[in-house]
């Protein structure tokens, strides 16, 4: 389940609960659904109930109790909570995260990006390929228009991607970059200097390393590292006789059954909210003109990622054979390289097979 898809979800309760009387107030024309503050809320929050509990002329938390009875049992969702003032928590069930790596994958490159499907290369834009005016930005100011002719080139390319018609604003006001875009390209490689350009918010200065760096305390370097390194798995399981199919991915059972054993870690809950808010997120950066905010998610994507893997390895360790636990944790390392793909082909940066 996506936020969008819990979202509509929890606008249908409010729909019910005013068509039965249960609550007299306008229904809201969206309801927003995020990650919650801090670890240990659920999956997802939203403060519904605060908004509604004025016109309703009700606490907030009777409110939320209203919503909360109307939403327990719903497919896709394990428990509903009441938590502070009337904020609704969400966890989602088990079957939520199968279902979204079958989603993910089933997509592909299409995930998060309305646009991948218009025609041969849609959704696949070279990393090199200049935007609209990029030409005049450069040659009017060499040093202002580096960071706006990419800027302005990933923007259209996210734009498309969520499906928002029409030629964009071009980038926003930005902090101009120290050096032009050629001496950057040439000093750090084309990957890095895109990625020190669209890293920052509008407002803030481009810093710019004295090298490029191959480690993973080098924020680009990481978010492609994870991506070979999702590769890397479907080719190892291969060699061992085995590919990735959707499923439980928690503990499996000590008789060598294959059978998974709940709960499911959190770090698979963490993973699975973010790679369900990859679309969102592009729309995010296409409504406020942000990519930094993509960049920021794959960032926080691969944290989440790297933190799941320590917890549940995807392929058998030692003598195991290959289970079906093994065949449910390659689908969700699978569907994490496709998120990242997805965002780096927008960032025009290349997602490396081998690294």
């Amino acid at each position: 389940m996506t936020p969008a898809e819990l979202s509509r979800t929890v606008l249908r309760s409010v729909r019910g609960a005013v068509e039965e009387r249960e609550l007299s107030v306008p229904v809201p024309a969206r309801i927003v659904v995020q990650p919650p503050p801090r670890p240990g809320c659920g999956d997802y929050a939203s403060n519904v109930a605060l908004q509604l509990a004025k016109p309703a002329g009700r606490p907030a938390r009777e409110v939320a109790e209203i919503l909360r009875k109307r939403l327990a049992g719903t497919a896709g969702i394990d428990r509903v909570e009441i938590a502070g003032p009337g904020f609704l928590n969400f966890t989602l069930g088990d079957g939520a995260l199968v279902a979204l790596v079958r989603d993910v994958l089933a997509q592909g490159a299409a995930y998060g990006d309305r646009s991948a499907g218009d025609g041969p290369g849609a959704g696949r834009a070279s990393a090199a390929s200049p935007g609209p005016g990029a030409g005049r930005a450069s040659a009017a100011n060499p040093r202002a228009g580096a960071r706006a002719a990419v800027v302005g080139e990933v923007l259209e390319r996210i734009g498309a991607a969520a499906g928002r018609t029409g030629r964009a604003d071009g980038p926003p006001a930005l902090v101009p970059a120290p050096d032009d875009l050629a001496t950057l390209t040439a000093r750090l490689g084309t990957d890095e200097a895109r990625w020190i350009l669209l890293r920052p918010a509008a407002h803030d200065p481009v810093r710019v390393p004295e090298r490029p760096v191959q480690r993973e305390s080098n924020p680009r370097f990481r978010v492609q590292y994870a991506h070979a390194r999702t590769r890397a798995l479907v080719r190892n399981a291969a060699d061992l006789g085995f590919m990735g199919e959707p499923g439980g991915v928690g503990a499996p059972a000590a008789d060598g059954s294959g059978a998974e054993l709940r709960p499911v870690p959190a770090s698979a809950h963490a993973l699975h909210t973010l790679l369900a808010g990859h679309p969102s997120v592009v729309e995010a950066a296409a409504r406020l003109r942000a990519p930094d905010r993509l960049v920021r998610h794959l960032e926080a994507t691969v944290d989440a990622f790297f933190r799941w893997h320590d917890d549940c390895p995807p392929l058998p360790v030692g003598e195991q054979k290959p289970l079906a636990v093994h065949r449910a944790r390659l689908a969700l390392a699978e569907a994490t390289g496709t998120v990242l793909a997805n965002g780096l082909r927008l960032l025009g940066i290349s997602a490396p097979e081998h690294l």
